[in-house]
């Protein structure tokens, strides 16, 4: 991928904040999403939005391609990258889903869990219920962020049963090594904006599952966290069978597992992300080529691109503010769409 900051845009933080804030979604008009609420194996529920409005998600299902958009920390169908993504699958005559994790749909979900960055069971189960929809039409994946992560590990947990559900799929902005993101987004200014933004809407939610199942963890420590590493220590890792934290980072990154996967992933991170360490990256052991904020290597079946800039899920594009997020995802479509063939 080729990709240069546009002057107005420097830095990985304004580039991250004015991706999601101010410049423009596209192509054309507005993405409308028609919902689906999916009952899960264990009584509780997900809602999955397919673009198009409200008639049939697939005209031609046995030819079209569907693009499948994991969300990232706190994501969902209105996040901009989501937009994006499925303006540009309508522009290719794709189809495009957008499923949510537990309780990010707008409603609280059910059950004494929620979600994490390692939900790889739970890709697995939304993959089983898309197929069901599409038939044998081909199936894309890009996951974003936390979502990248996720579908990482599903892909690596299936091994080569991966590539009998899913062509290929790309990770953007995807934390590879969980603890080193964490202890980015809990320092300085990182702390003071992203921590604040992200525990705002995270931790009302765990306190309302707490008042759903009362007793499900320890709700005074939920209260005074203070950090994305408090908030996984009172909630997430107890929530989902881990130990602490830092068992549940070390259990559910993806990037010391880059070996085990067996279909085609493409692992785009930019190199001044303020959520991904560039030090916190894959070695990719291979020669790459750095130049003009190009960087592209190929180890095995994974592909990765790391442009110097971009910030996190950010690549503004333009000549002029108010820009666009538009060259990301057009390019991460051009290299999935490689494997329809």
């Amino acid at each position: 991928m080729y990709y240069e900051a546009p002057w107005w845009a420097p830095g990985g933080n304004l580039q991250t904040i004015w991706a999601a804030v101010g410049a423009r979604r596209g192509p054309g008009t507005p993405v409308s999403w028609r919902r689906e609420q999916w009952d899960t194996p264990d009584r509780d529920f997900v809602d999955v939005d397919f673009a198009g409005g409200s008639g049939p998600p697939f005209s031609n299902p046995a030819q079209q391609p569907l693009l499948v958009v994991f969300h990232g920390l706190e994501g969902s169908s209105a996040s901009h990258y989501a937009q994006t993504f499925a303006a540009t699958a309508a522009q290719r005559g794709w189809g495009c889903a957008v499923p949510h994790f537990r309780g990010c749909g707008g409603a609280l979900n059910r059950a004494p869990r929620a979600y994490h960055s390692g939900d790889y069971e739970e890709i697995g189960w939304m993959f089983q219920r898309l197929r069901q929809h599409h038939g044998q039409g081909p199936v894309l994946a890009v996951g974003v962020s936390l979502g990248g992560n996720a579908l990482l590990r599903w892909a690596q947990e299936s091994g080569t049963l991966a590539a009998q559900q899913v062509r290929a799929i790309a990770a953007v902005s995807a934390p590879l090594d969980l603890a080193a993101g964490v202890k980015a987004i809990d320092t300085g200014f990182n702390r003071l904006v992203y921590t604040r933004m992200f525990l705002s809407t995270m931790k009302p939610k765990a306190l309302a599952k707490l008042a759903q199942h009362p007793g499900l963890f320890d709700g005074d420590a939920l209260r005074a966290a203070r950090s994305i590493h408090a908030f996984d220590d009172a909630f997430t890792a107890p929530l989902h069978g881990f130990r602490d934290a830092v068992d549940y980072w070390r259990s559910c990154s993806a990037g010391p597992r880059m070996e085990a996967l067996k279909l085609p992933a493409l692992v785009l991170n930019a190199l001044n992300d303020p959520f991904v360490p560039s030090a916190s990256l894959p070695q990719t052991g291979a020669d790459g080529e750095m130049s003009h904020g190009r960087s592209s290597s190929k180890v095995g079946p994974a592909t990765y691109w790391r442009p110097a800039t971009g910030g996190h899920v950010g690549f503004p594009a333009g000549a002029l503010p108010p820009g666009n997020v538009r060259v990301m995802p057009l390019a991460v479509c051009d290299w999935l769409s490689q494997h329809l063939r």
